[in-house]
Formats: structure tokens, C-alpha cells, sequence
């Protein structure tokens, strides 16, 4: 007796199909897994059993043999439960139906319950890309499926007894219903407004030229002049998501089974510093995504930016320039995507009060340098702008006038972003002016005379690197962008210079 039964497990961040073969054959009863199965997927054999056993259906006490196909590909977690459970059923009679077009995933509990699974939203796209119209999922599961909903037919299901019955067709299951993700529909909602900022003007206007062109910012200051304020609220000014965004967002969240902020609002991600470089960047025998990928489409904020390991720094530099992580390993090689806003915030000097006009710095010059020299300098000039975080003095503090809030902030630089992106539509692989390599610099971020010879003036006084001179060209250009201005001018530059300094 023979059945097969497709389901799905995660490659990466995305879903592969897999085929559950099923053989009962005569013989001493026994219970094989084959096709390169983890510990999880052994176990099976010990859900699947007595969970067919509690929903009161046959279990052939014979020799059985599950195949999961194809052979070559490492399968791993609890998925394949429901998928194993039916194919069995299938195989025993119970089950005469064509199940030839549906995907099943789900974990079983012992007395027949389906407990949900990791990266649910990869398998279902997974599903639908390889040409299912439908697929049974856990039910706890539904939230993150309905981004999926209008590619394949989705029924959530509680027990195998559910899938069972329907299978047969005498209980029908409600499928889920599309959602309405595009853009401008799903407005995130904050817990943290600009308003709340007092004073730093000069930080403010960073942010916002930062977040209308997707540029990195590091921020210098003394302890509680507001760094990590400011940097929580950069994402409530950061455009809306849009549905493309949102899948891939989910997806990543979804196989690391880590709880995102909710469906439609940016990534904050604040790793603490005592993270380790695969915990950054993502790593494992089978990688998995770190916290570059959780933060992609949305901010990645290091805090005390000296005190991460030097090697956990210097891991950075890849995803930072290039958008993307590779991982490999002896078995496999996987890329993630890690398209992100990079804010970092570091004081002066260990004391943190170099440079500050009320506090007595006790660090000796050899002492700073040592505490700087933590970061190298192939990572900050990676990072397009610069900005100084003074402390605020008594009157800014106690003053009860409030800042501008984060909806006129966003509403402008989403202006800014669509600018961008009509600019760029002919390029699929940049979506704003931090994206742009050396021939669009060359095609877009044209000066005249005058700005070309402040720029070359700055560059000698300040020694800025070729890397430097262009993130002061896209900077330029953000902030004309930001102006409606068609072409960058001398105070575009002027401004751009100061963030490098």
C-alpha cells in the first residue's frame, strides 16, 4: 500500500515542496523516516502514531516506510506531522480521495491536535508557487497566512480529525479571506512620536534627510543628550510599508519565530552589544537570519557602539553596502536579505563627557583614542551622515513646547521617497538615492561649477575618501529631492559636507 501527500519546508526564507511518501508493507512493524531528517522530523513517528490512535482511526501494525523527497535537501522541524498522518490514512483506505493539488503542514500534539509551525507564510507561498490551489495550516497560523490569502485557497484546521472529514467532504472549513495590503491602506500605528523630542534642531533635520533617501547615521554625543530617543523614533517617520515589503518582512519574522511589532510597521531592532557575530549576521549548521535580516525595510540601531566586539563590527560591512547577507556552510550557501537603516549612537570617550561644557572629562588623550579606535574606519565611512547630539541645557528640557509630530515629517518624505522611485523605475535593484552605485552618482548627481569647487575643497581640508565624496553626493541629492529642487545647488552640498565631518 502506497500514497504520497505534498507539503512544504523552509530553504532559507522561502518554502520548497516536498513529497511525503508513504509505503505499509508486511513485516515486523516497524517505523523508518528517510530523506535526511533532523532529530524533529525522526520524532514523528512518535506524535504520529499515538495521535492517529487518539482520533480513533486505524493504525496499520506493519512495517512502514515515509520518504520525504526530494532526498538531497536537509529537512528539519515538526511540519511534516499532519502531511505524515494523512499519507498514512491514505495508504490504510480511509482516505480514497485525490489529494494531488493540496499541501498539508502542521504539528501534531499527541491526542490529535495541530500546533502551529515555523515559517508558515514561506510554506504557504512555497505551495502556491509550485502549483497547489489548496493547503491546510495550523490555526494558530491564520494571522501571518492572510498576507497569502489570495494566491492559494487556505484552510486553518485545529485537529487531524478536521483535515480528515473535509478530506472526505463531510465538514467543511471557512478558507481565509484576502486582506487589502497595498500601499497607503494599512497605516502602522507608533508608540512614539517626534513631538516628544525637545530641541536638537540640528539632529532632527539629519533624521529626516536621512529617512528621505534610506541613509545610515551615526550620532555623537554625551550620555543622555537623547540618541536613543531619536533613533526610536526614525521609524515613525520612515514611509509606509508596502505589500511587497511586508511579505518579505513577515517572512524573515516568521522563520526565526520571533514575535515582529505587527503586520505593516517597520522593524526597530536594537540588538545589545554583547551579541555575537551570528547572532548579527545570521549563522547555524542549517543558517538561519540574524538581526540584520529582522531589521530589513526597517532601522538596525547599535547603541554604544564601541562596546561591540570588533569582529561582530566588522561583519557589518558586507549587508551595510551590499543589502544582503551570505551565509554558507559545508552543506549549504544561503543569501538574506538585510536592506536596512543602520543608526548607530557612541559617546565621545568612555567617560562620555569629552567635549561637554558642564561635565569635567577624566579620560586621559591615550584613553580616547584607545575607546574610539574600537570602530574602524572602513565602518564609518560606510555610514553616510555624521551628526554631534549636544546635551540639552535646562531650558530646552522644561520647555513645554512641543516639536513637529511625526505625521507632517512623514508625509514629506514619503513625498520624497515616490520622487525617488519614479527617478529609479528603469532599475530594479535601487529604490532610493542611498542605493545608488558609481554610473547613477555619474547620471543623477550632477553640480555646477561652484558646487564642484566647494566639494573639491572640502574633500582636501577634511581628507575624504572616494567612498566619503560620493555619500556627500547622494546626501546632496536627497536633501534637492527634499526641496523639489531638479538639480543638485551649492547649498545642497554646503549642507550634505557637514554630515562628514
Amino acid at each position: 500500500m502506497h500514497a504520497k501527500v505534498l507539503s512544504c519546508a523552509v530553504v532559507g526564507i522561502d518554502g520548497l515542496p516536498i513529497e511525503v511518501e508513504v509505503d505499509i508493507a508486511k513485516g515486523i512493524p516497524q517505523f523508518f523516516i528517510v530523506g535526511l531528517p533532523d532529530n524533529a522530523v525522526r520524532e514523528s513517528r512518535d506524535r504520529v502514531k499515538p495521535a492517529i490512535k487518539n482520533c480513533g482511526y486505524y493504525f496499520p501494525n506493519r512495517r512502514i516506510t515515509v520518504n520525504l523527497a526530494p532526498a538531497s535537501v536537509k529537512k528539519e522541524g515538526a511540519g511534516f506531522d499532519l502531511a505524515i498522518a494523512i499519507a498514512i490514512l491514505m495508504a490504510t483506505d480511509l482516505i480514497s480521495v485525490s489529494v494531488a493539488e493540496t499541501c498539508v503542514v502542521g504539528e501534531l500534539a499527541l491526542d490529535g491536535k495541530v500546533r502551529p509551525v515555523r515559517g508558515c507564510l514561506p510554506l504557504i507561498l512555497g505551495a502556491a508557487a509550485s502549483g497547489c490551489k489548496k493547503i491546510f495550516i495550523p490555526f494558530e497560523n491564520r494571522e501571518e497566512a492572510g498576507i497569502a490569502a489570495g494566491k492559494i485557497e487556505i484552510l486553518p484546521v485545529s485537529s487531524l480529525p478536521e483535515v480528515v472529514e473535509n478530506l472526505l467532504g463531510v465538514r467543511p472549513i471557512q478558507a481565509l479571506r484576502a486582506k487589502d495590503y497595498r500601499e497607503g491602506t494599512h497605516l502602522p500605528r507608533y508608540h512614539f512620536d517626534f513631538s516628544e523630542i525637545r530641541g536638537q534642531l540640528h539632529a532632527r533635520r539629519a533624521l529626516e534627510i536621512a529617512a528621505s533617501g534610506s541613509h545610515n547615521v551615526l550620532m555623537k554625543g554625551p550620555p543622555g543628550s537623547g540618541k536613543t530617543m531619536l533613533a526610536r523614533r526614525l521609524a515613525t517617520i520612515l514611509p509606509p510599508m508596502s505589500f511587497a515589503e511586508i511579505v518579505e518582512t513577515t517572512k524573515i519574522f516568521s522563520v526565526v519565530d520571533v514575535k515582529g511589532e505587527g503586520l505593516g510597521i517597520r522593524p526597530f531592532r536594537a540588538p545589545h552589544h554583547t551579541i555575537s557575530d551570528a547572532g548579527l549576521i545570521g549563522g547555524g549548521n542549517i543558517p538561519r537570519p540574524g538581526e540584520v535580516s529582522l531589521a530589513h525595510n526597517g532601522v538596525l540601531f547599535l547603541d554604544e557602539l564601541p562596546e561591540f566586539k570588533r569582529n561582530v563590527l566588522e561583519a557589518l560591512r558586507q549587508p551595510v553596502e551590499d543589502g544582503e547577507v551570505t551565509i554558507s556552510r559545508a552543506q549549504i550557501s544561503l543569501s538574506f536579505p538585510a536592506n536596512f537603516m543602520l543608526v548607530c549612537a557612541l559617546n565621545p570617550c568612555s567617560c562620555g563627557f569629552y567635549g561637554d561644557p558642564h561635565h569635567e572629562c577624566n579620560c586621559t588623550p591615550q584613553q580616547i583614542q584607545r575607546y574610539m579606535g574600537r570602530v574602524s574606519g572602513p565602518l564609518l565611512d560606510r555610514i553616510d551622515i555624521h551628526i554631534e547630539v549636544p546635551a540639552l541645557n535646562y531650558q530646552e528640557m522644561s520647555s513645554a513646547q512641543q516639536g513637529e509630530s511625526s505625521a507632517p515629517i512623514a508625509q514629506r518624505v514619503a513625498r520624497c521617497r515616490r520622487l525617488q522611485q519614479a527617478r529609479f523605475a528603469h532599475l530594479d535593484h535601487i529604490h532610493s538615492n542611498s542605493q545608488m552605485g558609481g554610473k547613477e552618482i555619474e547620471e543623477f548627481c550632477q553640480i555646477d561649477r561652484d558646487s564642484s569647487l566647494l566639494l573639491e575643497r572640502s574633500v582636501k581640508k577634511l581628507g575624504l575618501s572616494a567612498r566619503a565624496y560620493h555619500r556627500i553626493l547622494k546626501i546632496a541629492r536627497t536633501i534637492a529631492d527634499m526641496e523639489l529642487a531638479p538639480s543638485i545647488e551649492r547649498p545642497h552640498i554646503a549642507e550634505a559636507v557637514q554630515f562628514r565631518r
